[in-house]
């Protein structure tokens, strides 16, 4: 018996049919601060919905899966990561920069 594997076909994303994936938002034409608003947004909504889930998963909605919350759960911890390390990063630079001499 020969038997193929492929490990890295683990980390391929699984869309459930009939679902459709939503990229992230592009921003056009607006500065920096149009970026972390939409970025805020992001996080703030990616929170709510995986906060939502995890209520219906509570409650024993069966429409609602345990994979899909735990996904939600997952994406809306690394948004709210990624909104720290550029909140601290931010920081950092306005802090480096009122150290200056001038």
């Amino acid at each position: 018996m020969n038997v193929i594997t492929n490990p890295l076909g683990a980390l391929l994303p699984v869309i459930p049919v009939g679902k459709l994936v939503s990229k992230a938002p592009i921003v056009q034409d607006g500065g920096f601060l149009d970026a972390m608003k939409q970025a805020l947004a992001t996080t703030s909504q990616l929170q709510s919905e995986s906060g939502r889930l995890s209520r219906e998963v509570t409650f024993g909605n069966p429409t609602v899966s345990l994979e899909e919350t735990m996904l939600a759960g997952v994406k809306s911890n690394i948004a709210f990561q990624a909104t720290l390390q550029s909140r601290n990063r931010i920081v950092q630079a306005y802090t480096d920069v009122m150290n200056m001499q001038v």
